[in-house]
């Protein structure tokens, strides 16, 4: 569990902690650079709105620390947090999301995070949370802790590695229930029909779906979208 009140400290060597913020939208990037760099112990060096973006920031600065989001358009935040961890050993991971679906939180740590946090973690502990990323243990937003411990008391998962979706097959499930077609997909998403297809054909084969139908009803079960109103 995180603190309830904490104090600003500085890292013994004198470092700042370097962190680089990638997050689509301008607002949430600009609020947390602004949260961090008025730490005395942190330093921001880079921001990105796409997990391509945040890759090359990572290349190029070597930071401590790399906040990244979920959902951004393009190449997905878990690919991204593979190849980090590839060549950038020394970065931590740290995805700060709005997600508290079981089966990011599964990718997020089989991608080589350290920490899960949730972007309503108010703003002390998220700065404590981070240094003690930055430190070496890794960091779960505690309302997570709890629910996981809730589920498995329930019910243990049989087969969840046959049922984890990642993000774009959530997207394209997504946007197939809500009735739009492939090609439509394909264009809101900004990527190719045949990527689409690929994403439909692996997502049907993991939930072992076969119509339009099935793929509604997993949907809504998953909480991927809502359930229709009754009249």
């Amino acid at each position: 569990m995180f603190p309830t009140k904490l104090d600003p400290i500085r890292l013994a060597s004198g470092k700042q902690i370097r962190c680089v913020i990638a997050d689509d939208h301008t607002l949430l990037r600009q609020g947390v650079r602004r949260l961090l760099e008025d730490s005395p112990d942190f330093a921001v060096v880079g921001e990105a709105a796409d997990a391509s973006e945040a890759l090359k920031q990572v290349l190029q600065h070597r930071p401590d620390l790399i906040l990244l989001d979920i959902s951004m358009p393009g190449m997905s935040s878990f690919e991204a947090a593979r190849l980090i961890e590839e060549h950038c050993a020394g970065t931590r991971i740290v995805y700060l999301t709005m997600h508290e679906d079981q089966e990011y939180l599964l990718q997020a740590f089989r991608s080589g995070a350290s920490g899960y946090l949730l972007k309503d973690t108010p703003a002390p502990q998220l700065l404590q949370a981070l240094r003690e990323i930055h430190g070496g243990t890794r960091q779960l937003s505690p309302r997570l802790q709890g629910r996981m411990a809730e589920d498995r008391a329930r019910s243990p998962r049989v087969g969840a590695e046959k049922t984890t979706l990642t993000p774009r097959e959530r997207e394209v499930m997504k946007l197939l229930a809500e009735g739009h077609s492939v090609r439509q997909a394909a264009e809101r998403l900004g990527v190719s029909i045949k990527t689409v297809e690929a994403h439909k054909f692996n997502l049907m084969r993991k939930l072992d779906i076969h119509n339009k139908a099935q793929l509604v009803t997993a949907a809504i079960r998953k909480k991927i979208v809502s359930p229709p109103i009754p009249m």
